[in-house]
Parts: C-alpha cells; sequence; structure tokens
C-alpha cells in the first residue's frame, strides 16, 4: 500500500467539512479529481474509507484509521516545514553551547538572556564541555560552538575571536605575597593552588605558566564554584589564578589582593568555534556579537 501526504489531508479535510466539495476547495482542487484520489486510495485499502450514504459524510472503520495516522503524521510535518523555513529565513536553528572554562558562565549569562530576547524561536542550550571531548563533538555536529582559548587547525571548523583576558593571581590580604609587585612560577612552588575541577592540562596557569617552567604547586585543591574558590583565598586555605572579569565583579566582595602574572602579565584570548559551514548564519553572527559587546 503506497500513502502519500496529500492522501492523509484528504482523509482529515473531508472528516472536517463532511463531504467532498468543501474538502475540495480547501484543498484547492477540483471535485472530481478528490473524488479520483479517494477512489484510487480506497482500491489500494481494498475496502471503502467512508459511509457514502451518510450526510455528512462519515469515515468508515477503515478511514478512521487513516484518521488516526493524519492525525499523527500531519502535524509532525507541518513542524518540519516551519523549522526548514526557519533555518532558510536564518530565524530558527539550533545553538547548543559546549564551554571550556568554568569561569565563562560568569559573564554567559547575561550573553544568553539577550540572545534568547532577539532569537526566540533558536534552540538553545549549555552543554559543559569540560565533561567530554568539545571539539571533536562540534565536528560530529553533537554541539554548535565551543567557547575556548586554545584554537587548533580542525577540519571544517573556524575559530571567531571573542575578547582577550588576563589570568590574575588571587590571595589573601595578609598573605606574603600581597605586598608584591608581580608573581612568577617560583612562587608557587610552596603554595596550595585552587582550582577548578579540571584537568591541569586545561588550565592556563599550568599551560602557559608552570607547566614550562617545571614547576608544580606544593598541593592542588579543586572546587566547582567560583564563590568558594575566592571564599577560600579569602580565608587564607590557598591562592587561586582567575580570569580578570572574575575578580573585577562587585558581587565578590572577599578580602582578597590581585596581583599579575609575570612582570608582563599573562594576556590570554577566548574564542568561539563554529562550523565554518554556519559562521555566517544571522543568529552565530549575534551572537558572537554579543558576546564582544558584553566584554567591551
Amino acid at each position: 500500500m503506497y500513502i502519500e501526504f496529500r492522501h492523509l489531508k484528504t482523509i482529515k479535510a473531508i472528516h472536517e467539512y463532511g463531504g467532498l466539495a468543501r474538502a475540495a476547495d480547501i484543498l484547492c482542487i477540483s471535485q472530481s479529481a478528490l473524488s479520483h484520489q479517494v477512489k484510487a486510495l480506497e482500491d489500494q485499502v481494498g475496502m471503502e474509507l467512508f459511509l457514502r450514504r451518510s450526510k455528512p459524510l462519515k469515515l468508515s472503520k477503515a478511514g478512521h484509521k487513516l484518521l488516526e495516522l493524519a492525525e499523527k503524521i500531519l502535524p509532525q510535518v507541518l513542524a518540519l516545514e516551519e523549522d526548514f523555513a526557519g533555518l532558510i529565513s536564518g530565524l530558527g536553528g539550533r545553538l547548543h553551547i559546549a564551554i571550556e572554562c568554568h569561569a565563562c558562565f560568569e559573564w554567559l549569562f547575561p550573553v544568553l538572556e539577550s540572545f534568547r530576547k532577539n532569537w526566540p524561536d533558536i534552540d538553545l542550550d549549555i552543554k559543559p564541555g569540560l565533561s567530554f571531548d568539545a571539539l571533536p563533538a562540534l565536528q560530529r555536529e553533537e554541539v554548535d560552538i565551543v567557547i575556548s582559548s586554545d584554537p587548533e587547525e580542525l577540519a571544517g571548523v573556524v575559530f571567531k575571536p571573542l575578547f582577550e583576558y588576563t589570568p590574575t593571581f588571587v590571595c589573601a590580604t595578609n598573605h606574603p605575597y600581597a605586598q608584591k609587585e608581580y608573581i612568577d612560577a617560583e612562587d608557587f612552588r610552596d603554595q596550595t593552588l585552587i582550582t577548578y575541577p579540571v584537568d591541569k592540562n586545561r588550565l592556563d596557569i599550568f599551560s602557559q605558566l608552570l607547566t614550562p617552567a617545571h614547576i608544580e604547586p606544593s598541593a592542588i585543591r579543586q572546587a566547582e564554584l567560583t564563590a568558594v574558590i575566592i571564599l577560600l583565598v579569602a580565608s587564607g586555605r590557598g591562592v587561586s589564578v582567575l580570569p580578570d572579569w572574575v575578580v573585577s565583579d562587585q558581587k565578590y566582595k572577599h578580602n582578597f589582593v590581585t596581583k599579575p602574572i609575570t612582570k608582563d602579565g599573562l594576556n590570554r584570548k577566548l574564542y568561539a568555534a563554529v562550523r565554518q559551514s554556519e559562521a555566517e548564519t544571522p543568529f552565530m553572527k549575534d551572537f558572537i556579537h554579543l558576546t564582544t559587546k558584553q566584554r567591551i
């Protein structure tokens, strides 16, 4: 049996409008053509689909079976058509974001709030990219954008620069290093370093300073939340290195001081990795614009 979408639309229209004439008008075909279509469908099914002596025209048991199918399939087809229309117009789509940076949540949520207002039909979601290999997931189309500070040469992926940031040393106000002009790699050797629960190779302080200098802190303590890290630091439980946007946030008013790392400071850049085929879609460009604007 071969059933087309038009057959399902026909069954539904005749059922809703109670006759061939009105259904034909709604479907924009002649009554004769509609009648032939019904007859051909009944020949396929092998039984009548309507009780023809009833007024208005009523479905037979076989007709009701097809109506049930139509009521399941047609809304799904309509939703798919709307999705395609949104993709074509650039007003619809999906933006699933993977973040390779715990502290990024500090500035990301205001960006997402503005984005949601601008693009209400975009399917928006956040996936913690530290829990899986985010960039290969981007290539497999499991996510649509990866926030990362480590650009790579990947087929079909472009890295859009967002903004520069400065990893900053944080210690308690009564810490011996509070009076130093800046912090060097050697200064970490006898310290407890408080970090996010991330492999140290993915932390700026290790990749940019400590690992090249072959220096390890005396201990590493991990905390999930930025507020907890700052509280521990202010309590003298250790030192930390956080992005400048975190330590400048006025909601953190604990007793701590900040110092540049090395005499010239550590300067890093954050990127949005996106598939090249989607880099110029309107909503993707707007997300990148909003992110850049948020940090100005």
